[in-house]
């Protein structure tokens, strides 16, 4: 299987391939043979294509079978770059990835708020309140006047349907339970509909434990028990608040990994940012990078119906967890580079 390495701006070129050296140690371990190709966006793309996130990229990423994606420093691009969507929105959009799985765990060694966690937020990717991607034509928000500013949320049955499906999807490759977050007694339609769409779906899992959380009391469950969440599917702006929510309660984003996903394809992009303060010294934690490019793993385990993926995906795992606990990088208390981490996990990945 092809995949597509693009590392981006700031600490992306660091962190990405970290990600490509414990593929290519898990592959080498359970026979996936997995193949590396490179690629440019951010800073890079503009100088290669003329675009942050070119046609050309979104093309490769589509006739590959996964990819590893960088961050972006959109905020810093020249301003005849700032005039279209970052590259993460473009890609998203590109290529309709509807899923955003973020996972959250607590690991030893690591300093975290809470004592136990290991949960997965599955976040809709495709509407919601966010106005760079909920209309085909023109913005989601609008002045009537200089003093009223407005926004459309859209909530679509088939989006609803998508999420609800990958994070079912993905439940039954870990504790079989998910947990369905709305506000249904005050948005009656929306997240109504919402709601009425994801206990469609769970109904097809009669394996699953399916509960349902008012989005505020959520906020505070998460705080009090996190340990009885597995999978949480949100709707867009809900999953993306409860994503950095969890993220820190287990430990920060330098752990915060994830893949943004559709029927079709499937890149792993970490939950945070590029970082362009400590870029180019050696020290970004590669953490999120590696466990993004685990979850990427487990994706085509299920696409490609290929067990030992799932395999690879758990050694990662496994050996990441370990590491954590003997070293880590400097954000975490620990005094290793980034490159020394990232060599320490793949040396685990192949014992």
């Amino acid at each position: 299987m092809r995949i597509l390495v693009v590392k981006g701006d700031g600490i992306g070129p660091e962190i990405v391939p970290e990600g490509q050296r414990c593929l290519e140690a898990a592959s080498e371990a359970f026979g996936l043979g997995l193949t590396f190709q490179e690629d440019f966006i951010g800073f890079d793309g503009i100088k290669k294509y003329g675009h942050a996130c070119p046609e050309e990229v979104i093309e490769r990423i589509r006739d590959a079978d996964g990819a590893l994606f960088g961050p972006h420093n959109n905020v810093d691009y020249p301003p005849e770059h700032q005039a279209y969507a970052n590259p993460s929105g473009i890609i998203r959009r590109g290529l309709h990835l509807h899923a955003n799985l973020r996972p959250s765990k607590t690991r030893q060694g690591v300093p975290a708020h809470v004592p136990k966690m290991d949960i997965v937020i599955a976040r809709e990717n495709m509407e919601g309140f966010y106005a760079d991607r909920n209309m085909h034509a023109g913005g989601g928000e609008f002045m009537a006047n200089p003093d009223l500013a407005q926004s459309i949320r859209n909530i679509s049955r088939t989006a609803s349907t998508n999420i609800a499906v990958a994070g079912c999807d993905f439940a039954m490759q870990r504790r079989k339970k998910v947990t369905i977050i709305h506000k249904a007694n005050v948005m009656k339609l929306t997240d109504g509909l919402w709601r009425e769409a994801c206990l469609d779906v769970t109904s097809k899992y009669p394996e699953l434990e399916v509960e349902e959380v008012i989005l505020d009391a959520f906020a505070a469950h998460i705080v009090r028990r996190p340990q009885d969440f597995d999978v949480v599917i949100c709707s867009n702006m809900y999953g993306d608040i409860f994503s950095d929510l969890a993220s820190e309660l287990a430990g920060g984003l330098g752990l915060g990994g994830s893949i943004n996903a559709s029927h079709t394809d499937c890149i792993a992009q970490c939950a945070h940012g590029s970082a362009p303060d400590i870029a180019g010294k050696n020290i970004a934690n590669p953490t999120a990078m590696i466990v993004s490019a685990a979850m990427m793993l487990t994706w085509l385990a299920v696409k490609h119906e290929k067990p030992a993926f799932n395999l690879a995906a758990n050694a990662i795992e496994i050996a990441l967890s370990t590491q954590l606990a003997k070293g880590r990088t400097r954000d975490l208390g620990g005094d290793m580079d980034c490159d020394e981490f990232g060599a320490a996990v793949a040396v685990r990945i192949k014992a």
